[in-house]
């Protein structure tokens, strides 16, 4: 069993597990990880992040669509742990399917801690739908349920 605060998965290791970086790498460090069922982690919220300054002047709030986006990110190092890969060894990226029941309860400062937790609905050939829950500590900022897919890229889709 992990402690809260344990490092189950360092920022290198995330970053071989999500495509995303700087400014849209939303997953600092993975404290708690269930093989094939849950995963916890962490996005410290500091002032300098990139949204801060337009989101809103004078009263920064962290925008719910990227809290949304960070619980995603943790659910798809679950996704791709359960389908026991990398995208390295794949070529497939986890696209968005669904957001359905999501609710905002808090707003989220620069100084909070997320802790963002996972868990695995069900994985059929690769659509997997996930319960994701936001916390700034005992408190519930957000919550949902995605549904995300492992699909090859249509290369047709790419621009020039």
């Amino acid at each position: 069993m992990n402690t809260p605060d344990a490092c189950v998965m360092d920022i290198d290791e995330i970053m071989r597990y999500l495509p995303h970086r700087y400014p849209f790498l939303l997953v600092d460090r993975v404290t708690h990880l269930e093989e094939n069922k849950s995963i916890r982690g962490i996005k410290n919220v500091t002032m300098n992040e990139p949204f801060f300054p337009g989101h809103f002047p004078g009263y920064p709030v962290m925008p719910a669509v990227l809290i949304i986006e960070a619980l995603a990110q943790l659910a798809s190092i679950l996704a791709w742990k359960i389908a026991n890969r990398t995208p390295a060894d794949s070529d497939m990226i986890i696209f968005f399917a669904t957001i359905d029941n999501a609710r905002f309860r808090r707003q989220v400062f620069p100084g909070d801690q997320l802790l963002l937790e996972s868990e695995v609905q069900r994985m059929v050939r690769g659509v997997g739908k996930f319960a994701v829950r936001a916390k700034v500590g005992a408190e519930i900022v957000a919550e949902a349920d995605l549904m995300a897919a492992m699909r090859v890229p249509d290369p047709s889709m790419k621009k020039p």
